[in-house]
């Protein structure tokens, strides 16, 4: 059984979290509880959940001769060991090839697509775009946006052009915010070589990824109010539920730029997991967004 859980270890189960965002569009739309989307989901979060194995098994075995000599990334499956270099390319590049194919048969050709211009950048990532600077930011906040993307096309949902420029802000502030937290912490422990646990922090300084993650913060929370805003008005009577969900939407930024401030967001997952008043603000938004999707 070592090799299988090796193989499942390097598809960075924790990192599954992330594909959640598929429901963003039609969380967004009003389109979450329908039927063919509570049908769909779960298909795009597999096909997603593969593609980005895929990028993680190819990432591992192209980087094994590199994390053999780092004191954590040691410990990954193809760097230990535990899965051979052939077999976690292998398994990769199946994947790959299965995910768009499988997406086309079950979905439709744009989901297909998406998919496969995903796995495009984030391969060619792997191969040399995470050495490039500012490009390397650009493509993993790419990542995400194309989840977020993916339901639209999916589910012939349109996707509103504030929802995109939202989501585009919102996942570079995370990913801006990792890049800073591995900076701090790379100087806290006092590295001589600061690139040891990603190389290309050695060009970025803090200054800027300070920059680049305060920017974010404040286009996404600007984004969000005039989409929000922009929604018009709501019956007499009635609460203007969606201009209500922006306090909790900036409250929750507001909390989690208090995590990349101390440099304690190198792992975005663990912070929206494990941090209750983050947990708490996201469950009011959420109930917010809901009465205004409902028009309540």
């Amino acid at each position: 059984m070592t090799l299988p859980l090796g193989l499942l270890r390097t598809a960075r189960p924790r990192q599954w979290v992330k594909n959640v965002l598929v429901a963003a569009a039609p969380a967004a739309a009003g389109d979450l509880f329908l039927h063919r989307t509570l049908l769909q989901l779960p298909l795009l979060f597999l096909l997603f959940t593969a593609a980005a194995s895929a990028v993680y098994l190819v990432n591992d075995a192209r980087d094994a001769t590199a994390d053999r000599a780092h004191p954590d990334k040691c410990r990954r499956p193809v760097a230990a060991g535990e899965v051979p270099v052939p077999v976690a390319y292998a398994a990769g590049t199946l994947l790959a090839v299965l995910t768009p194919v499988t997406a086309a048969v079950l979905c439709n050709p744009a989901t297909a697509g998406l998919l496969a211009a995903y796995l495009l950048v984030q391969l060619a990532y792997c191969v040399s775009l995470k050495h490039v600077l500012v490009i390397d930011l650009a493509v993993v906040t790419t990542g995400f946006l194309l989840r977020a993307m993916t339901g639209g096309p999916a589910l012939g949902i349109p996707l509103s052009r504030w929802f995109l420029i939202t989501a585009g802000f919102g996942a570079l502030f995370m990913v801006a915010a990792k890049r800073y937290s591995e900076a701090v912490r790379a100087a806290r422990e006092e590295r001589a070589d600061r690139g040891a646990t990603r190389p290309l922090l050695r060009e970025y300084s803090d200054g800027y990824l300070r920059f680049v993650w305060q920017l974010a913060a404040g286009g996404a929370v600007l984004a969000y109010c005039l989409w929000a805003l922009e929604s018009g008005g709501t019956p007499a009577g009635v609460l203007p539920w969606r201009q209500l969900s922006m306090v909790p939407f900036i409250l929750a930024v507001l909390r989690y730029a208090v995590f990349a401030d101390r440099g304690t967001a190198g792992t975005p997952e663990d912070v929206v997991l494990r941090d209750r008043p983050l947990a708490v603000i996201g469950l009011a938004w959420t109930g917010l967004y809901a009465m205004a999707v409902a028009d309540v």
